[in-house]
């Protein structure tokens, strides 16, 4: 039977990619944002400077920002060794799409892609102006300039559907994604990023499984995403043949508001297995970027069913304005 030999998780956003001297093109971007998402609420910036306990100027001044940016790369370097190490036959990726490749006429709250290979495309010059400020510029940590296409695992992401609805999961399936004008061309940035810069563009088979955190209305809740991670360690054991697989979580922690606070509730409950802590985040925390958090859930609790423990290989909240705004980054593993 398959077994899952290593579980990782890491962090996806624009600034692992950004130098830390750029990351003001996000900066303005954030000040002039009227939907910043912090504890529940939608507010602008000003508001949200006036509710931090604290100012992050320090935080966000350069030399900060580069010493923090080096960690982040050390600790993805950990991981992309220890994925190496693995040597895994398949790795199955959770992660999401943000209105990049699925638009309104698909939303699926869990699906899974079946498709024979995957396909990362670079943006063309159309679609690279529509980004927002600061996006653009990170595309080369999550795409190689003359693209790349990566092998699927049809057979298994099949029998995982099988299993996933067996279990009461009714999931989606994709064997291609969807073309359009509207929309890019090639697997999401939360894949791509893995493919990129934790497997170094020479991945094994690989399964995406896509989680809809974030885009209204079918989100699954907290404790939905938990149980769907036990499923999803059954889906794989039962796949008759022996593979060893690697569960990877992409995305998180919180954004674009960073919540150190929340951030330790999450990784309390991952260090102690505590699901009912990790069910237990109220919904409405989970609001704007944060809900990448339910990538990490599904991973989280299927590594507890695997009997693996987690190991943090860093926290780093890479603060970009004075009011905290910017990415926390976590990367950990479980073995």
């Amino acid at each position: 039977m398959a077994q899952i030999v290593l579980g990782l998780g890491s962090s996806h956003g624009p600034m692992l990619a950004t130098p830390p001297a750029q990351w003001d093109l996000r900066a303005g971007a954030d000040r002039n944002n009227p939907r910043h998402a912090y504890r529940g609420a939608l507010i602008d910036f000003a508001t949200l400077k006036a509710r931090r306990d604290k100012d992050f100027t320090g935080e966000a001044a350069l030399p900060e920002r580069e010493a923090r940016f080096a960690r982040c790369q050390r600790a993805l370097d950990r991981l992309a060794q220890a994925f190496r190490a693995a040597a895994p036959d398949v790795a199955v990726i959770v992660g999401n799409d943000q209105r990049e490749v699925f638009q309104d006429d698909f939303t699926g709250a869990f699906t899974v892609y079946t498709g024979e290979t995957i396909a990362n495309v670079p943006l063309d010059e159309a679609r690279r102006a529509r980004l927002p400020p600061g996006i653009a510029i990170a595309e080369a940590g999550h795409c190689p300039p003359e693209g790349a296409t990566y092998p699927g695992a049809p057979d298994l992401a099949r029998s995982m559907v099988r299993s996933l609805t067996g279990a009461g999961f009714d999931v989606a399936q994709s064997a291609r994604l969807p073309k359009g004008e509207d929309r890019q061309q090639g697997i999401p940035h939360a894949f791509g990023f893995i493919y990129r810069r934790i497997m170094q563009d020479q991945p094994p088979r690989t399964v995406p499984v896509f989680v809809n955190g974030g885009v209204p209305d079918n989100i699954p809740s907290a404790a939905r995403c938990l149980a769907f991670g036990r499923a999803l360690a059954g889906a794989i054991a039962a796949w008759p043949n022996d593979l060893r697989v690697v569960l990877v979580a992409s995305g998180g922690w919180t954004h674009f508001v960073v919540d150190e606070e929340l951030d330790a509730r999450f990784l309390q409950g991952f260090r102690n297995h505590d699901e009912t802590l990790l069910a237990g985040v109220e919904e409405n925390l989970f609001l704007g970027n944060t809900s990448e958090m339910k990538n990490w859930y599904p991973v989280a609790s299927a590594m507890h069913a695997a009997g693996k423990r987690f190991d943090l290989i860093d926290y780093v909240p890479c603060y970009r304005t004075e009011a905290g705004t910017g990415n926390a980054m976590g990367f950990a593993r479980w073995q």
